[in-house]
């Protein structure tokens, strides 16, 4: 005996879509070229001539966190190589407060700004007695050259790997492919005191540390 598939008129039109339904994204599309205007807009990222939007480092940056720092609690310790290829370990600044930033990459525009503002602030830290260490997944060379270029008077972390960052729970941003960008104030006792992430204002890490370390 024959059987029937009976369908009301509502999924028989979720099957067959009509012609003047809104068009679906697809993702297989390519992303549209951006302009120099769009530049501001993407701190982390570098372009090239052609306008067109090219991620060198970060294309298969991927996080995996396996644990995350919360306000209230002592983060994990590292020792890190600097800029001048010498060990520094967190440790080390207990006892004073310290601003560790998290940043994609030297020589980008956003990471760039961000290091001058901390530079050009840099006197307001000293006085709060507190320290500034930035860190990226950028070799030692890199940050050497980073921090001759603009005169960066504190310490730049180069996190291979990017195993500290995991560690920490950085979370990365534009669906993975960019390194976040955040910053975490440590008090005297190694205790988080602040994080605050805004991956497209850099100078705006600056203003909330300072505001945080002023009533440390």
């Amino acid at each position: 005996m024959a059987s029937s598939l009976s369908l009301s008129s509502h999924t028989v039109a979720s099957l067959f879509p009509s012609h003047t339904s809104k068009p679906q994204l697809s993702l297989s599309k390519s992303i549209p070229i951006l302009t120099k205007s769009s530049q501001s807009q993407f701190h982390g990222l570098k372009f090239t001539h052609s306008s067109s939007l090219s991620i060198p480092r970060f294309s298969t940056f991927k996080t995996s966190i396996s644990a995350k720092v919360n306000k209230g609690t002592v983060p994990p310790a590292f020792t890190l190589k600097d800029q001048d290829g010498k060990n520094v370990s967190l440790s080390k600044f207990k006892g004073k407060p310290v601003v560790v930033y998290f940043y994609p990459a030297d020589e980008t525009p956003g990471c760039t700004k961000q290091a001058c503002a901390f530079r050009d602030s840099y006197e307001k830290f000293k006085k709060a007695g507190a320290e500034v260490i930035g860190i990226s997944v950028d070799s030692a060379e890199s940050h050497k050259n980073f921090a001759k270029k603009y005169r960066l008077p504190f310490t730049l972390l180069s996190d291979e790997g990017n195993k500290v960052r995991k560690e920490w729970g950085v979370p990365s941003d534009l669906f993975g492919t960019l390194p976040g960008r955040q910053t975490y104030v440590l008090d005297k006792k190694g205790v988080v005191q602040l994080i605050y992430n805004n991956q497209f204002q850099p100078e705006k890490h600056i203003d909330e540390t300072l505001k945080i370390l002023q009533s440390l």
